[in-house]
């Protein structure tokens, strides 16, 4: 297993690969996968910083593709969902009329709280604004698909944060002197 690690980091190896491999990490963490592609973008930029706008790009590009694969997760698993329940109310329906029976109602399952839907709803594709927040952008993007809320514009709104968000860390990492992110490490291992 080490051995995979190995060839797989050295395969993704940033000077190596380079804008590629910043638009495949940010892909994959746009995803439901647990993973950061800002240590990817920030480092990519601090060994090139003429590269600066072209890594900002290439991450928001990447990363707003995942977004969109997320939003056609979320279409996807409301389809399927549909589907399943018309195939299993025509299977009850037949299994009804075969008995020539009453068929009695089961009470409905308790529903997902319905303000995050109309919340979403009525705000529409400008929420995706904020797909970028760790934990909830994702999901978010992912809802979005389920509401069927318009493709494209949920795409140009999550690409606008995301761009933002790439922008302001990577600027701020980079404006910053080293020596403040020098101290506050050395706060962080004296409380520690």
């Amino acid at each position: 297993m080490e051995a995979f690690f190995a060839w797989l980091f050295e395969t993704l190896a940033l000077p190596k690969v380079g804008l590629p491999a910043i638009f495949i990490v940010s892909l994959v963490s746009a995803t439901l996968l647990p993973l950061g592609s800002e240590p990817a973008v920030f480092g990519y930029v601090k060994l090139n910083p003429e590269m600066f706008w072209p890594a900002i790009i290439v991450a928001t590009a990447g990363n707003t593709v995942g977004g969109a694969i997320d939003w056609w997760l979320g279409y996807a698993a409301k389809l399927a969902l549909v589907r399943y329940h018309r195939r299993r109310r025509a299977r009850e329906h037949e299994a009804e009329h075969e008995a020539h029976r009453e068929h009695v109602r089961k009470p409905p399952k308790p529903k997902l709280d319905a303000r995050y839907f109309r919340w979403m709803r009525r705000l529409g594709p400008p929420t995706l604004l904020v797909s970028w927040l760790p934990g909830i952008g994702d999901p978010l993007c992912t809802l979005a698909g389920w509401l069927r809320l318009s493709f494209w514009p949920s795409v140009a709104w999550m690409a606008v944060g995301k761009f933002l968000r790439y922008l302001f860390m990577t600027a701020s990492l980079l404006w910053i002197p080293d020596s403040f992110w020098h101290n506050i490490a050395q706060t962080f291992k004296a409380w520690f």
